[in-house]
């Protein structure tokens, strides 16, 4: 982020407000992101992006659409998701590694913990949905009944109390932080200072069209990470050591956000899009080069994308259980 947050006071004639929040808001709300984001990048795992995977985030984004959860729910729950897998396999593994030691007992260690893992894992998935809703504050929140219900719809038999239990082993597992940023927000407060600061913006279908890229994002999320990864080494075939540094860049909430909105206002407002990559930079400290890179693999994602939406065919109107689950 750059040294100073660049926040003016609008005029009242000066164009479209993003919203009525006082710009010294704006501003600690933005340094506390900035910091937050800076904090989880130096404490990377890394294993971290290991529950990202398309099928995942997919399913996610169609649970919260089947009981109607708000925009940043889904986000939130990919996070959650994402975050307690990790630990929670990180502490099984050590649990199973402290108690045998030779190869043959490793083995068998791996597999246990494996089979544990898939056995609850749409369970845990489910109760992670369940808590972002209520860190959501929206009218639409998951009961338990809403989600036993789903879950029956699979075959699965799990009693209140085990939904219960599930829930806790999510908090106790992150510590019962689990109030983490999403991009999302990142994207609506960027999109607030660059109101502030006088970028002329239709506000309104920018922020839509950025939720979109944003969903398009965590979908093909490999993809576009590796396109941007190549362009930055200007090489191909990236080495292992090249991968493994990249992944701060994967994981850099700031750098999606600021990708996101330039790509948002390439397409649909290209005659502002130079004006906000410098208000982007100056906010941010990301440079130019960086956000053009990053629009440059969304947007090559996307005409690469276009041509296989007439392959979809009946897929849009499956539910979430048909498109991801694979069939018992």
């Amino acid at each position: 982020m750059g040294s100073q947050v660049p926040l003016e006071p609008r005029g009242r004639d000066s164009g479209p407000v993003f919203s009525g929040v006082a710009p010294e808001i704006i501003e600690d709300t933005l340094i506390h992101l900035a910091t937050e984001n800076e904090q989880y990048l130096s404490e990377l795992p890394e294993q971290a992006g290991y529950f990202k995977e398309t099928r995942i985030v997919e399913f996610i984004f169609l649970l919260s659409e089947k009981w109607h959860l708000d925009q940043s729910t889904r986000y939130q729950a990919v996070e959650l998701l994402e975050r307690f897998m990790i630990k929670q396999v990180k502490q099984m593994c050590d649990d199973r590694g402290n108690a045998k030691g030779r190869d043959q007992g490793q083995r068998s260690s791996w597999s246990s913990v494996r089979d544990q893992i898939t056995n609850t894992f749409v369970l845990r998935l489910v109760s992670c949905v369940q808590l972002a809703s209520k860190l959501s504050l929206h009218y639409s929140r998951v009961t338990s009944d809403t989600a036993l219900k789903f879950l029956q719809s699979l075959k699965y038999s799990y009693t209140k109390q085990e939904l219960l239990e599930s829930e806790l082993a999510v908090l106790n597992t992150l510590h019962f932080h689990i109030n983490v940023s999403t991009p999302l927000a990142y994207v609506e407060l960027l999109l607030e200072v660059l109101g502030y600061n006088g970028c002329l913006l239709p506000a309104k279908p920018l922020h839509q069209l950025c939720v979109q890229l944003l969903d398009f994002c965590y979908l093909t999320r490999e993809t576009i990470y590796d396109t941007l990864l190549k362009v930055a080494i200007e090489n191909s075939t990236p080495s292992k050591l090249q991968i493994a540094r990249f992944l701060t860049v994967k994981e850099d909430f700031m750098l999606l956000a600021v990708g996101v909105i330039s790509t948002g206002v390439f397409i649909l407002s290209p005659g502002h899009w130079e004006q906000v990559v410098e208000h982007l930079n100056c906010i941010t400290g990301i440079s130019p080069q960086s956000i053009l890179e990053f629009s440059y693999a969304v947007v090559r994602r996307i005409v690469g994308s276009t041509a296989s939406e007439q392959h979809r065919g009946n897929c849009a109107t499956k539910s979430p259980e048909d498109r991801i689950l694979p069939q018992k």
